[in-house]
């Protein structure tokens, strides 16, 4: 499929279903069309016209002359596939498609999207559309869309799934003078969807800020993958849909009918690290203020108001929206009182009093503004005869602009405080009516920046096998489907915990009373818990198939036989594999549940929270996509209520081994991960106490559909860690490394790297020399999304110690047709080999991911590089001061 670069600039617009019927949408979006005119050719499409508004119109798209880059249709949907087919056998770049009529409105309308979708694929055709408002783009005079407004330039793109919704959010936006650098309604997504456009916006120099109505994903992977991409460079603000609807159908797992589909959408945004809101104007309010670098530090906000009830309206809404009203240092009280009447508020909310002048407003920001227990200010106006309103906005202005910290602005009254509004809009100050707002607002900015924070938190190393082995699970499931089963039985279920080393209690299959006996010994000792297993018996309890608590061989006898006669009267049919015979937990403090399901857009969702039998009444629980690493499993089980239990213990009992959870949330992940055939899975309970974490009941359901022998992932829209890759290898001189894929654990390895590079290697590499890096340009280097980027490190051993002395990688642009590599060795071991092995390998990669060429930017002085790439077989061509390396790879 091609790129949208002439698509959403073009240089040539038709439009069939062109018209000059008043009112009608052909005379709209010609209107619309002619505002950029003098910017590109407009070819209006009519066959029962010569003209339109002064324009010769052509009866069809194979009559315009020359090349056409974007075509827009709007006529009845049963002649849109025959359109769209001219319109691919003319060579068209993209196509808008206004028309409705398609999979909204059942079976046929359905049909006929598909015939579209098909002949996109097939003439290689970009797609918008259908049921769309269409596409403006104010900086460059495009506005191709059926709307009554044309917004003015800005750095906010705004990207609507609904258009009705779409058309009254771009009014309402154009009535606050808010500009725009797009407008795009993507009405069914049958192409283009969301991961597309964050694609483009995302390298567009107009954009700061994506927002985004949502009501689902068509690709949640080419979603993530796009905003994995630019979240971190770009914020991306989501007003998400359906926030209180049903799943859509029942779970047979109690993580099945905790984790709804909104709940996914949460987690996926947050591991993302994409900011939901709650409400439209939300959207708009965080736009400009989340894209500043003087984003909160704390929750923690001073509040000067010249008016006592709407400063502790202000106190209020911190407290509501879950911030903290800052407490002042002795050094701020000090200071306030030595410039403040005897009768202040003596605290925060800092009140002025209604005579307050601008003087006071100064310093009481001043004193704020260096509290280093303050990590925010809100400052409040309201009309008073002592203070005039622009004088003290341009004071607030001077003392923001320093960026010292974020300053949001509450102006009350009307229209004579517009000057005032407008003035903090042009030098991007937050500017709200009302106080709960701008808390609103702030809170959002600071949960925004604590997320990234926490996302890209560099993880420590867990000891664990990357790839355990799982062969023999294949059997387990593959028999199970064979045999018509859809839950495995709790003894298969445990072998596959076994083999991802999650702790569970000791437990043994008895066949007989006998083998019960003994395995009472094998497990530890009394006391024991029986447990009936069957294929054919999902619920044990239900059908009186569990016994706990039994602590002597005379126990032992009596319940073995009680167990399964209950279970013969209650299922007479089922086929009684034997009884579990488990060890108890010597002491329970917690009781958790770990557990997995597919999400139908997401796919694979792990969930951890408080476990038990009333677990789903109780709702205490997060959820995360996998894979995950020790710092994404930390902040899973932070999200929840009874993490502070967990981790600084209550009344009784102790604190757990977090490190131990962690440890074992990240294994379990790998499993699922590993798994497209796991349907849902739940460990419940997960028990803990001080020394012991153990599993005590796992259940597996799987798909019997996806049950293969391949190995992929499907179930996954973030990609595992490829240990494929992991290569040992050897250098010209013999010595041993290991060439692997790189984490974002390797953080201080890459660092060193880097560093220890000579200036001139350094230089060839980056253009520059890097004199230092930060946390954050060492997140772009090790915490990648292997989907469009890998990064082959080669690692040796030295007195000990990991070290890093090679690295190469390859960057799939959006569109995945090519993509980016470079290579750089360290200076000692240059002249070994090891850049030719590192590059042969991205080129491998490369062809898996179906790359037709790749390329490398190199200095022209780097000889040794150009020469390597030329051995390789790659195109030179040298430029004034660039040299670029091709290989064709189709």
């Amino acid at each position: 499929m091609g790129s949208l670069g002439d698509m959403f600039d073009p240089k040539s617009v038709a439009f069939i279903g062109a018209t000059e019927r008043e009112g009608s949408i052909g005379q709209q979006i010609m209107k619309n069309l002619l505002i950029g005119r003098d910017k590109r050719s407009i070819y209006p499409v009519n066959p029962n016209r010569d003209s339109v508004m002064g324009i010769k119109c052509f009866p069809s798209i194979s009559e315009v002359p020359g090349h056409v880059d974007l075509a827009i249709i709007a006529t009845p949907a049963k002649t849109v596939p025959g359109i769209v087919d001219e319109c691919g056998r003319a060579g068209v770049d993209g196509i808008i498609i206004i028309s409705a009529g398609f999979g909204e409105t059942g079976a046929e309308g359905a049909k006929l999207e598909e015939e579209i979708k098909k002949l996109s694929v097939k003439h290689g055709v970009r797609v918008l559309g259908p049921n769309c408002l269409g596409v403006i783009r104010p900086h460059i005079s495009l506005n191709a869309a059926f709307s009554r407004g044309n917004p003015e330039p800005g750095e906010i793109a705004f990207l609507s799934q609904s258009a009705a919704l779409g058309s009254a959010m771009l009014d309402w936006a154009m009535s606050a003078r808010i500009g725009f650098s797009m407008f795009a309604s993507l009405g069914s997504m049958l192409d283009i969807d969301f991961g597309d456009l964050i694609d483009y916006l995302g390298q567009d120099p107009h954009t700061r800020s994506i927002l985004i109505y949502m009501e689902g994903v068509r690709s949640a992977r080419k979603f993530v993958c796009a905003a994995r991409g630019f979240a971190r460079t770009k914020p991306i603000i989501v007003l998400k849909s359906g926030k209180y609807m049903e799943s859509a159908r029942a779970a047979r797992s109690h993580v099945g009918a905790l984790a709804g589909s909104f709940e996914v959408y949460d987690a996926a945004f947050k591991r993302l690290g994409v900011l939901r809101v709650d409400e439209i104007e939300d959207l708009f309010n965080c736009a400009t203020v989340l894209s500043s670098r003087n984003l909160p530090k704390g929750p923690r906000l001073a509040i000067v108001t010249n008016a006592g009830g709407p400063g502790i309206m202000t106190a209020d809404a911190v407290l509501d929206y879950g911030g903290e009203i800052a407490e002042l240092s002795e050094e701020s009280m000090g200071a306030l009182n030595g410039f403040l009447p005897p009768y202040w508020s003596k605290g925060n909310p800092i009140d002025l009093l209604e005579e307050a002048d601008i003087e006071r407003y100064e310093k009481a920001l001043d004193v704020c503004l260096s509290d280093p227990k303050v990590d925010g200010v809100i400052v409040i106006y309201t009309p008073q005869p002592a203070l005039e309103s622009m004088r003290l906005a341009e004071k607030v202005v001077e003392k923001a602009r320093k960026k010292v910290k974020p300053i949001l602005t509450v102006w009350m009254g009307g229209a004579e405080n517009d000057p005032a509004r407008r003035l903090f809009y042009e030098n991007e100050i937050p500017t709200y009516s009302t106080p709960e707002k701008a808390v609103r607002t702030y809170m959002y900015m600071y949960r925004y920046k604590r997320n990234l924070e926490l996302l890209y938190e560099t993880p420590e190393e867990l000891p664990m096998d990357l790839s355990p082995p799982k062969n023999h699970l294949k059997l387990i499931l593959k028999r199970a489907a064979r045999e018509g089963r859809t839950v495995l039985t709790e003894e298969e279920a445990d072998k596959f915990l076994d083999a991802y080393r999650i702790p569970r209690a000791p437990a043994y299959l008895a066949k007989s009373l006998e083998e019960a006996l003994e395995n009472a010994s094998r497990v530890g000792g009394y006391p024991v818990a029986l447990k009936i297993v069957s294929p054919d018996i999902t619920h044990k309890s239900d059908a009186g198939g569990v016994v706990l608590g039994v602590d002597s061989d005379k126990r032992l006898r009596e319940e073995y036989s009680r167990l399964l006669k209950r279970v013969n009267e209650a299922y007479p049919k089922a086929r009684i594999d034997g009884v579990y015979v488990q060890r108890m937990m010597p002491e329970i403090d917690f009781e958790l549940i770990l557990g997995a399901r597919k999400d139908k857009d997401f796919g694979m969702v792990v969930l951890f929270g408080r476990g038990g039998r009333d677990v789903e009444h109780v709702r205490d629980f997060s959820m995360g996509l996998p894979p995950l690493n020790q710092t994404l499993a930390r902040r899973m089980m932070e999200e929840t209520r009874i993490y502070g239990a967990l981790s600084k213990g209550m009344r009784d009992k102790r604190p757990v081994n977090l490190r131990a959870l962690e440890e074992i949330v990240v294994l379990f992940s790998n499993m699922v991960s590993d798994f497209p055939e796991i349907k849902e899975v739940e460990i419940n309970p997960l028990a803990a106490s001080e020394t012991l974490i153990w599993a005590l009941d796992s259940r597996i359901v799987i798909d019997p559909e996806a049950v293969s022998g391949r190995n992929s992932y499907p179930h996954l829209v973030i990609l595992p860690y490829p240990t494929k890759y992991v290569t040992p290898w050897r250098l010209k001189d013999g010595t041993d490394v290991i060439l692997r894929p790189i984490r974002p654990e390797d953080e201080r390895l890459e660092l060193e790297f880097i560093m220890n590079l000579s200036d001139e290697t350094k230089r060839f590499r980056f253009f520059r020399v890097i004199k230092e890096l930060s946390h954050a340009d060492l997140v772009r280097f090790c915490n990648i999304d292997y989907d469009r980027e890998i990064a082959i490190i080669a690692e040796r051993r030295e007195d000990g110690k990991r070290r890093e002395i090679g690295a190469a990688r390859l960057i799939v642009e959006p569109g995945g047709g090519r993509g980016e590599i470079a290579v750089v060795v360290a200076d000692e071991h240059q002249r070994k080999g090891l850049g030719t092995k590192l590059v042969d390998m991205l080129i491998e990669i490369a062809e898996e991911k179906g790359l037709e060429s790749i390329y490398g930017i190199i200095m022209p002085k780097n000889e040794s590089v150009i020469n390597l790439f030329k051995k390789m077989g790659f195109t030179i061509k040298a430029q004034e001061d660039e040299v670029i390396a091709t290989l064709n790879l189709k």
